[in-house]
């Protein structure tokens, strides 16, 4: 058997086995899951909400406050974009 014959029934084969592959819903393992985010979000709620009690409590923590919201900004931000990301 020669190649020039060999090479249409690999072909075929693999277009046989890519067949098979997307109707067992293997393609969808190899992309991003762009559902929804549901632990995200919630993640991102319960940061707001923090943010928020740290805006309503009194300054005087020496700083720490101040600090604090800037690091729950921070996070915020990063649970914002991680919840792009996985919607591109």
């Amino acid at each position: 058997m020669s190649l020039k014959s060999t090479a249409p029934r690999v072909a075929v084969g693999a277009a046989f086995a890519l067949g098979i592959l997307s109707v067992l819903g293997i393609q969808q393992v190899m992309q991003p899951a762009v559902a929804n985010q549901p632990f995200m979000e919630s993640a991102l709620a319960d940061l707001q909400d923090a943010r928020g009690n740290l805006v309503s409590a009194e300054p005087n923590k020496g700083g720490h406050r101040e600090r604090a919201i800037e690091l729950v900004d921070r996070a915020i931000a990063e649970v914002e974009a991680g919840i792009a990301f996985a919607a591109d």
